[in-house]
């Protein structure tokens, strides 16, 4: 029976370029949606840009440009990167987008008026040169922990998380000064802490499945019992609160960005003819949230809240695909220190689908991966050029060269056909919990058994002395490299189209392939360059 396969890969924030950190958290996602769609399912595939608050609002003062102009060139920066990285989202979205405006604001009523939502009256920093309330980002000083420069939501140096009351020689980053008052403001809170038991209850029944980074951090938050937080702030850029005595206000960005996945939703299963609600509110639906290890809490805790306080019954994460981080050269990337890598620069150097098979391979899953650019070099000469293509070309060089490109068919013996039909089980097994790491390893591992295969049944000398026997073992060849393609499509679907094209081969899902007639070569060409 098809299943229903939702998957969101967290939404890249608009006041940066895209790193290889956040190739390396987001990629898996669009590999378990190309692997469930080779297998027949119904899958909706859903991210965005998150394009709302403070950062980009301070960003945009400093450029003396507006919020929306700062966001909108990322946006289009991230699409553009996303589209040459053959992600195959069903819906990429943004938050600026009037529609996931409309429903943020719905959602934002239906939740106040379920009564998550209540208001709260606190003193805030208020500049009064500027006339305004600050946010935690327009407000600068010493951290109380270490005394380096700090935010008023983090400290540069310790890293310590705050809020803008700890701070030690406040000033308003905006205009420089530090005559900051106290003043009364009344904010929307969301009653976070009325999910508790409900969000420990369901983390015992999924941290069996989950990573072990995703359980910890969930168990972290969990353990320091769920805090009441701030629903909204007094900023310019974001989305408008549409309730009485509160217009004035915007939607906090953490609050809206995560609903992004049921905005991007709804309109994903419009263009498919397809009705949200139907895909995501059954049984027989999956969801899988992919995404970065800092992002853990927003998608264990603060999403899975938001969905029970709509209590509309959408289905909580089944699978929570949270990476490790990535460092460069053995240290945390930085723009100062020259080992930043941004996915704009290596898709500049090098081509797609080895920048695809090389993360998928040496990716953050359990632990934080360190990249050097050599070691990319290396895998594309030994893996891509010296396993995969050496395979492929030297079977399909010869077959040109001594008969025309044509092979008859031929049975295939079944201690192959057995090799190949486990292969897809075991690694669709894989893919299915999300362990795209260890699926890429598998197919390397039959990249080298067919490679094998070839060396040991020799045949070069079997043309020349059993041409009945050459047929069969350049036919069982053959069905290798078919097999070794189709498994090969979620993670590199560029190169393996150009093997079916080669083969003259139309696949048929995630399954056994048979070329069911004799083989008719087409152009034969080199898959990969040495670099």
């Amino acid at each position: 029976m098809k299943k229903n396969i939702f998957i969101g890969g967290a939404w890249p924030y608009a006041n940066n370029t895209l790193h290889v950190g956040h190739l390396a958290s987001l990629l898996p996602g669009d590999v378990i949606a190309r692997f469930f769609r080779q297998s027949g399912n119904n899958v909706i595939y859903v991210s965005g840009t998150d394009c709302h608050g403070t950062p980009i609002t301070v960003r945009a003062q400093k450029a003396g440009v507006a919020p929306k102009d700062i966001a909108t060139e990322y946006d289009s920066e991230f699409r553009n990167l996303f589209n040459k990285l053959n992600f195959s989202y069903d819906d990429y979205s943004n938050t600026m987008r009037p529609y996931h405006l409309k429903r943020v604001q719905e959602m934002f009523k239906r939740i106040y008026h379920n009564g998550y939502l209540y208001p709260k009256k606190e003193l805030q920093d208020y500049c009064p040169i500027d006339n305004k309330f600050l946010a935690d980002r327009e407000i600068e000083g010493h951290c109380p922990y270490c005394g380096g420069f700090a935010r008023g939501d983090q400290c540069e140096e310790c890293l310590h998380t705050l809020n803008p009351s700890q701070l030690k020689d406040k000033v308003c980053k905006i205009c420089g000064k530090s005559a900051l008052e106290q003043r009364e403001n009344e904010q929307l809170v969301f009653k976070l802490s009325a999910f508790q038991k409900s969000l420990d209850d369901w983390l015992k029944q999924k941290s069996d499945d989950w990573r072990t980074n995703a359980v910890n951090e969930t168990q972290k938050y969990l353990k320091d019992g769920l805090k009441d937080r701030d629903a909204t702030r007094d900023i310019a850029w974001g989305v408008p609160v549409d309730i009485e005595g509160f217009k004035d206000k915007k939607v906090y960005v953490w609050f809206e960005a995560v609903l992004g996945y049921i905005t991007a939703g709804e309109q994903a299963c419009q263009k498919n003819g397809l009705n949200f609600d139907d895909f995501v509110k059954n049984d027989n639906c999956k969801i899988y949230l992919v995404h970065g290890k800092d992002n853990i809490p927003f998608h264990t805790v603060i999403y899975p809240a938001l969905l029970l306080s709509l209590k509309e019954n959408y289905r909580l994460p089944d699978e929570i695909i949270s990476s490790e981080y990535v460092n460069v050269n053995g240290e945390k990337m930085s723009k100062s220190k020259g080992n930043f890598v941004s996915v704009k620069e290596l898709l500049e150097k090098y081509p797609v689908d080895l920048i695809r098979f090389y993360f998928s391979v040496k990716g953050p899953e359990k632990r934080d991966m360190n990249f050097i650019e050599q070691d990319l070099i290396h895998f594309n000469n030994k893996v891509l050029v010296g396993g995969l293509g050496n395979f492929i070309n030297r079977n399909l060089s010869f077959l040109n060269k001594k008969c025309d490109g044509k092979v008859p068919r031929k049975l295939i013996s079944d201690q192959l056909q057995q090799k190949v039909q486990s292969a897809y089980v075991e690694i669709g097994n894989l893919l299915k919990k999300g362990a795209v790491k260890e699926a890429a390893k598998k197919i390397i591992d039959m990249i080298a058994f067919s490679n094998k295969y070839y060396d040991e049944h020799t045949p070069w000398i079997l043309f020349k002395e059993d041409r009945d026997k050459f047929y069969q073992v350049s036919f069982e060849c053959i069905y290798l490299i078919i097999n070794l393609a189709n498994l090969l499509a979620p993670f590199i679907p560029e190169t393996s189209n150009r093997i079916f094209e080669m083969l003259n081969f139309q696949p048929n899902g995630w399954k056994e392939q048979d070329m069911g007639g004799n083989v008719e070569l087409d152009d034969v060409n080199l898959l990969f360059n040495r670099i």
